[in-house]
């Protein structure tokens, strides 16, 4: 089995988006991994859906670049075994020219589909604009704006504000801060936020926590907002 490449400079921001990469080509792989990680992406590849599958174990990512033919489990099985259980936006790749892989891939839960060869900035440019659209959420009248600080949480939006501008957050902290704000206060389980994935889960839950942190608290080693419940997970503190 070969080692998944990672791309995580060490300059780049804690809200870089994380993409995972699943293609067979080796060459196609790391060629896109490099030119990701240019464009100020963190990257982890992986050779086929059993090290993507892996991957996701232990990793949270914000949109996962799918090679549709591989040998054994092909693109098209991954991304409807992804679609169980997760929204990850999913950007295809195909060497195909036939129109009905395309349906397929979007009839599964492909947010978008890209025909080989394509431009590298053109790849770039789908990514982006997937992973700013996010999985489409129902408006839901009850949830109310929180206001923890010089923050705004819009659960219905996704939206964190501070002062009236937008922060940047990802779609993982997004779920995150929307499962904390439900509770109003009170403490929630690691595994509940965690999802499924087990113990690897949890410990990429405090991963997130700890990069939400930079973003909220003024000292992210003594949180203010995102507390952690010793021996149960976190809670939001609204005051």
């Amino acid at each position: 089995m070969a080692h998944p490449v990672r791309t995580e400079a060490a300059d780049l921001p804690d809200e870089a988006p994380h993409i995972l990469v699943v293609d067979d080509d080796r060459r196609l792989r790391e060629l896109l991994a490099r030119y990701l990680a240019e464009q100020g992406f963190r990257v982890t590849a992986a050779a086929s859906a059993e090290e993507a599958r892996a991957r996701a174990q232990a990793l949270v990512f914000d949109a996962m670049v799918l090679d549709v033919m591989m040998p054994g489990e092909n693109g098209f099985d991954y991304a409807r075994s992804v679609r169980e259980t997760s929204k990850v936006p999913i950007l295809m790749l195909t060497a195909r020219s036939n129109p009905n892989d395309r349906v397929m891939g979007l009839e599964i839960g492909a947010d978008d589909y890209l025909p080989k060869p394509f431009d590298p900035r053109e790849l770039t440019l789908r990514l982006n604009n997937i992973i700013n659209r996010g999985p489409v959420r129902p408006r839901d009248a009850d949830a109310a704006p929180v206001a923890f600080g010089p923050f705004v949480f819009r659960p219905d939006r996704g939206e964190l504000r501070r002062d009236g501008e937008t922060l940047r957050i990802t779609e993982r902290e997004r779920e995150i801060l929307s499962i904390l704000a439900q509770a109003a206060g009170a403490a929630v389980e690691r595994e509940h936020l965690a999802g499924v994935g087990g113990a690897a889960a949890e410990r990429a839950i405090d991963v997130q926590m700890n990069r939400l942190r930079r973003k909220i608290e003024v000292d992210p080693a003594n949180p203010s907002f995102l507390q952690t419940v010793r021996g149960v997970g976190y809670r939001l503190v609204i005051h």
